[in-house]
């Protein structure tokens, strides 16, 4: 027995949004009587933290503390419209919809807030903190909650913003198939270090260095944390994951349901190490892109450039199981070509 050890790299740059635009999400917001802010979206957050990143965006769009935002995922019957949570568009779209409707809420906070303090809107700004202050004289102040209340019960006036984020529809040009078929690009690099048992074919992924530029990053630990989750799926899916069975002497070997359905568990985990790269694009939501599907694309083929390097075999199928390992051994001794 041998132990082979391989390096490869990939490199991937992905789309955020499809459809070629035409793709909206909206977001509305307003005011409690205490002068916290509930955000109302369709948008589903599947985990990837978009609850997190939209009261970022409301928060610092606002001047208020994000302990004042409560972000409140509906349903498409009775939230505002969502085209859904997919393309890696979430962020993306969501977050700009969320800072629409935040600055034509804050529009009229000030508003309240100025004629609370009687003074010019145009002289108010907000401390981050939750008061709204007069520039140059932070002792006339005044709090959410009091903005909140005298809105409420002494002006009559709602707190409230909408915001819809649309890209407009491209349609491809006849003569050239030229478009715009997204809104901006992510782009990433993935480095796999794997070793090789050439006697049972058994494939370890080791490490990966993981380097991804994804605008600017809204939340840098979530965007790691989903560098490295999405990062854990391609390693499933390079070497684990599989509807047939590795030996198919008879389809009965093989998974019948999830509960026999081969995943990597903690012990398979590599280890990892992640670079975060910003370039803000121009009509993100304070210059962020997409960052979501792309996480689990460029491990498989750095894994699969990895095993190349480490025995010669060539790999087009996944999994890339211990049997097409084997195989692809027995080509190379044989003379045979790999693939």
């Amino acid at each position: 027995m041998t132990l082979l050890y391989g390096r490869g790299y990939a490199s991937v740059n992905y789309p955020t949004g499809m459809n070629l635009g035409g793709d909206p999400s909206q977001a509305l917001i307003h005011a409690t009587t205490m002068g916290g802010f509930v955000i109302s979206l369709s948008s589903v957050d599947l985990g990837q933290g978009l609850k997190t990143v939209v009261a970022q965006c409301a928060a610092e769009t606002l001047g208020m503390p994000m302990e004042q935002i409560i972000v409140d995922t509906a349903d498409t019957d009775t939230g505002p419209h969502c085209m859904g949570t997919f393309a890696s568009r979430g962020t993306h779209r969501v977050g700009n919809a969320v800072i629409m409707a935040a600055r034509e809420a804050r529009e009229v906070m000030l508003q309240v807030a100025a004629d609370e303090l009687e003074v010019d809107a145009g002289d108010l700004e907000t401390d981050g903190s939750g008061y709204v202050r007069l520039k140059g004289s932070p002792a006339k102040q005044i709090h959410i909650s009091d903005i909140a209340l005298a809105a409420h019960f002494k002006q009559g006036k709602s707190i409230s913003g909408r915001g819809m984020f649309l890209k407009e529809r491209s349609y491809p040009v006849p003569e050239t198939g030229e478009m715009d078929p997204d809104s901006c690009q992510a782009h990433a690099c993935t480095v796999a270090d794997v070793e090789v048992d050439d006697e049972t074919g058994v494939v370890t992924v080791l490490r990966l260095h993981n380097t991804y530029e994804i605008g600017r990053a809204l939340n840098p630990a979530m965007a790691t944390q989903q560098v490295e989750g999405g990062a854990w799926m391609g390693v499933s899916h390079a070497i684990f994951e599989s509807t047939e069975p590795y030996y198919p002497a008879s389809r009965a070997h093989g998974p019948v349901d999830f509960s026999e359905y081969l995943m990597p568990g903690s012990g398979e985990i590599p280890e990892q190490t992640s670079v975060i790269l910003e370039r803000p694009a121009s009509n993100g939501p304070f210059g962020a892109k997409g960052i979501g599907e792309m996480t689990a694309n460029a491990p498989i083929p750095a894994i699969a450039n990895a095993i190349f390097d480490a025995c010669g075999v060539r790999l087009t199928t996944m999994p890339f199981t211990p049997e097409s390992v084997l195989r692809g051994l027995d080509a190379l001794r044989d003379g045979e070509p790999v693939a």
